[in-house]
């Protein structure tokens, strides 16, 4: 399966002033990877000007 969406990362900032993003991915990609709520460990790679997310 091959989609490609486009999404925006939100940025936010602790009560210590250090900032931390997320991103949401539709569910159906998770889905597809087959993780859910017990089976949920990934490994994130950033390679070059990629970020690649494997389930674990």
């Amino acid at each position: 399966m091959k989609e490609t969406r486009s999404l925006k990362i939100s940025f936010t900032k602790s009560g210590s002033g250090s900032e931390s993003t997320r991103i949401s991915l539709p569910v159906t990609w998770i889905r597809e990877l087959g993780i859910d709520k017990e089976n949920r460990d990934v490994v994130v790679e950033l390679d070059e000007d990629k970020i690649i997310i494997k389930k674990k």
